[in-house]
């Protein structure tokens, strides 16, 4: 071989082994079309996960037997909480041996992972700092509540706490940036449920003094000149007070963290029962009408996301729908529920979600659970529901439930590729008594002129022309389903199953995929 191709030869080698070694794209949000989606290894990803219980992660003999579990489950995430505790037991000396074989775990089993930091706050209470945290009062001082009682939970209003929170939580973004170029972890949580209670804000000496100085120009309203938080906002002052400094503090952690490695950030939010007051839920989360308040004073944090554990999952979830917030469920209630498979349907497809993921996933069998089925027909088609929500063909269905329990049964309607679709979430060839409604939905993706997807359970579609001319007919209707994101047909339902080309059924007894081609007569 001449001296020359030899040594082109030699370089293609070397530069293909070294493309081999280097680590993948940092997992970042980009918006494509009508959606922002989460990009892993430069493809939109859809999160399909489930949160460890709180304690989980601390063992990593207790977690050897779930994490096949997991993936059994069919999951591609697993929320997994990472606790200051664990890794700085002595102030400046890390520990990351459990963080370490979590990052194995998840890998040997194909995993991702959502870091959970239980930094200063868990559920708004601060039990997971360190021990050299916890017994030393005065250097890491306390919140306190209306009638002076101090609480178990570091005050927003101290430099210290801030300081060493961000300290370790840099120190933990620095090691896995350093141990982790396969991007198994692709986001992190930033604290946990924020928020102050039992008061609407913090009485502590520190915030005493903050609350009496100028409001930041940032937040004052239109029309209003500066003052104190009181003077400025009056009854919403203790809350707004609270959500502007719990943000800052956020910000300077989560700062601190993207400096060492910039992956994608968010902080969760416990939401308030209907009527309830600020201080019977944590004041100051990021809560849907504090959005402008975290937005200004966290700008590093770039989604907010609700726990979802009410009936009304509808409602919560159109709250965080909203521009420039894509659409992530952390916590949807808890695993095992047969409700949660028709959130993650509605999720994926109404609200162009970018993932789903209900809490204590290691606390329910393998066996017959809905999730794991419907997790396995949402892992088929995802490159098809990436893809719709770019395009805006894509849309989803559950009935509504109120707060109170109450289900709406009335049909959902949507217009898609010049056809109208009507959505009826009670089966007509089932007893009524034998239908659990809240956990029948679906969703529907077109792919092709007149081709539709409909994927779900217990919902039964009739169609007709968007423009009013003519009746729509199935041309054809193919069972089926998806293997390694392929589409393979089995049966073909021209008949009974779909009433004589009246309609599209997905039974409420199984998770089915059906692609529909329609046609016009008049």
């Amino acid at each position: 071989m001449p001296l020359r191709k030899l040594l082109a030869a030699i370089v293609l080698f070397l530069a293909t082994a070294a493309a081999a070694q280097s680590p993948q794209p940092v997992p970042q949000f980009r918006t494509v079309g009508d959606a922002r989606q989460l990009f892993v290894n430069n493809h939109p990803f859809l999160i399909l996960g489930g949160e460890l219980a709180n304690s989980s992660s601390s063992s990593l003999r207790y977690m050897q037997p779930i994490w096949p579990r997991l993936k059994l489950l069919n999951l591609n995430t697993v929320l997994v909480p990472i606790s200051w505790e664990m890794i700085e037991p002595e102030e400046g000396r890390f520990d990351f041996a459990v963080t370490d074989g979590l990052l194995e775990g998840a890998r040997r089993n194909g995993l991702h992972i959502v870091a959970l930091w239980f930094g200063s706050w868990k559920n708004s209470m601060s039990s997971y700092v360190p021990a050299w945290v916890k017994r030393d009062e005065r250097r890491f001082p306390r919140a306190q509540a209306a009638d002076g009682t101090t609480l178990e939970m570091l005050s927003a209003f101290s430099l210290a706490n801030e300081d060493a929170d961000a300290r370790a939580f840099a120190a933990l973004m620095r090691h896995l940036r350093q141990v982790d170029p396969q991007r198994t972890v692709l986001m992190v949580q930033v604290e946990n449920e924020i928020g102050m209670i039992p008061s609407a804000r913090d009485h502590s000496e520190l915030s005493n003094a903050a609350f009496a100085k100028q409001v930041p120009t940032v937040l004052v309203p239109k029309g209003k000149a500066g003052g104190t938080w009181a003077q400025v906002f009056g009854s919403d002052a203790d809350e707004r007070f609270m959500a502007w400094n719990d943000a800052r503090y956020t910000e300077r952690v989560a700062a601190a963290g993207k400096a060492e490695y910039p992956l994608p950030m968010y902080v969760n939010a416990a939401l308030a029962q209907r009527g309830a007051l600020a201080g019977q839920y944590p004041s100051g989360g990021p809560l849907p009408h504090l959005f402008d308040i975290w937005r200004a004073g966290a700008p590093s944090i770039d989604m907010l996301s609700p726990d979802i554990y009410f009936p009304n999952f509808v409602e919560w979830a159109r709250k965080y729908a909203v521009p420039g917030n894509p659409l992530f469920v952390p916590e949807a209630s808890r695993a095992g529920q047969e409700e949660e498979s028709s959130n993650a349907f509605f999720a994926f497809g109404a609200l162009n979600a970018i993932g789903f993921s209900p809490f204590s996933i290691d606390s329910i069998s393998t066996e017959g659970q809905p999730l794991g089925q419907a997790y396995a027909m949402l892992g088929g088609m995802t490159q098809l529901i990436v893809q719709a929500q770019q395009r805006g063909t894509i849309r989803g269905f559950r009935p509504p439930v109120a707060f109170n329990g109450t289900i709406d049964e009335t049909p959902a309607a949507a217009t898609l590729g010049g056809h109208r679709f009507n959505v009826s979430f009670i089966d007509p060839w089932t007893p009524r008594d034998q239908q659990h409604i809240a956990s029948h939905g679906g969703l529907v993706l077109q792919c092709g002129p007149d081709e539709f997807l409909f994927a779900g359970s217990g919902i039964t579609i009739t169609f007709a022309p968007a423009d009013g001319a003519g009746y729509d007919g199935i041309e054809s209707a193919w069972e089926g389903r998806f293997e390694q994101g392929q589409w393979k047909p089995r049966r073909l339902l021209n008949g009974d199953e779909t009433h004589q080309g009246r309609h599209v059924r997905l039974p409420p007894d199984r998770f089915s995929i059906q692609r529909v081609r329609l046609y016009r007569y008049h």
